[in-house]
């Protein structure tokens, strides 16, 4: 991997930095890469508040901005950005403002890199609204000033519209990180982990190909 400039990273949730992402950041910080996580919510709307609940819709993004905290302290990550909107609005949000948001980001920091999800190919409205901001911003910008533009695909039928990914990182000697930013995430991760590792225990390899393997499409803006 060619060492980065700077690396920005812009996700809607708590967590959705850690499941395909966080081998890869923990990556970009040991090549010595700063790297700056924007988070646009605090995941309140999240579904697990446990079954006896834990935590109440009040509660729980007070639990959640401290699990993020942690996470990103295991990826490494010393510049944490929490934006302040409100989880499962970001679709509502005006699309010129979302895009200035970025636009500020960018020109802030100037990074080489920009890591978000794949606009059209994500499934949530929130992931959708914010890979769209992003991409916008970036297409705004003169193309020999545009960063390069890494995104997550996860729809049913991604592959079959835009092919298979083409940056796959092995990101197995950064595993244990990637497993302790989502531990840090307990409050969702927590039924998952009791599946994931026991398989990752007994090396089940279709478990640990998840574990360590992130994969990414390069955004083209032709």
């Amino acid at each position: 991997m060619n060492k980065e400039r700077q690396v920005l990273v812009i996700f809607p949730h708590p967590d959705d930095e850690t499941f395909g992402v966080a081998g890869t950041i923990a990556m970009h910080v040991a090549n010595g890469t700063p790297i700056t996580y924007a988070c646009l919510t605090l995941g309140e709307m999240g579904r697990n508040l446990g079954n006896p609940p834990f935590a109440t819709r009040e509660s729980l993004p007070k639990i959640r901005k401290k699990e993020l905290e942690k996470a990103a302290q295991a990826m490494g990550i010393d510049d944490l950005r929490m934006l302040g909107f409100r989880d499962k609005t970001i679709e509502f949000e005006d699309d010129e403002e979302m895009v200035l948001i970025m636009d500020n980001l960018i020109k802030e920091l100037d990074p080489s890199l920009i890591i978000t999800f794949y606009p059209g190919y994500s499934v949530h409205p929130d992931h959708e609204a914010t890979a769209r901001a992003v991409i916008e911003a970036v297409r705004r910008l003169d193309e020999s000033a545009r960063p390069t533009v890494h995104c997550i695909a996860f729809s049913n039928n991604h592959e079959q519209e835009i092919g298979q990914p083409d940056i796959i990182n092995n990101i197995t000697p950064f595993a244990e990180q990637k497993k302790a930013a989502m531990r840090a995430h307990a409050s969702q991760t927590e039924w998952m982990l009791k599946e994931l590792e026991p398989k990752w225990a007994s090396g089940d390899k279709v478990a640990l190909e998840w574990l360590t393997t992130e994969r990414f499409y390069t955004y083209s803006f032709k």
